[in-house]
């Protein structure tokens, strides 16, 4: 899965967010509060993200109503998978990503190990 581009991320972070379905006007009306973008670009983008699986869509009414087909956390998973399996050298990629990370996401990292492991039930 390849990282999304920056009119994509703004508009999966919004449906992400939102947790609930819109339309492309609905999020162009929340992203012309920060920069100014035409209607037919945010329907494009949207209808990109739709192809590549990242969306469903529904028609209500005339318009196409979106929401995402997976949640933040796995699209974040997938980049990460992508990312190791993809290096010749996984356990090393590991180690230099644990070295860089705060100490509270060090935390994360051991609840998220211990939750896998009793779900696996290992």
């Amino acid at each position: 899965m390849r990282q999304l581009g920056e009119l994509e991320a703004e508009i999966m972070h919004r449906l992400w967010a939102w947790g609930r379905p819109a339309t492309a006007r609905d999020v162009l009306t929340d992203l012309n509060k920060k920069r100014p973008l035409a209607y037919s670009t945010v329907k494009t983008v949207a209808d990109i993200l739709h192809r590549k699986g990242m969306l469903r869509r529904e028609k209500e009414g005339r318009a196409w109503v979106y929401e995402p087909t997976g949640t933040r956390q796995q699209y974040t998973a997938a980049l990460m998978q992508d990312a190791l399996g993809g290096n010749p050298d996984p356990a090393g990629a590991l180690v230099s990503f644990v070295e860089q990370i705060t100490p509270e996401e060090a935390d994360a990292l051991r609840a998220a190990l211990r939750t896998a492991k009793r779900r696996s039930g290992a």
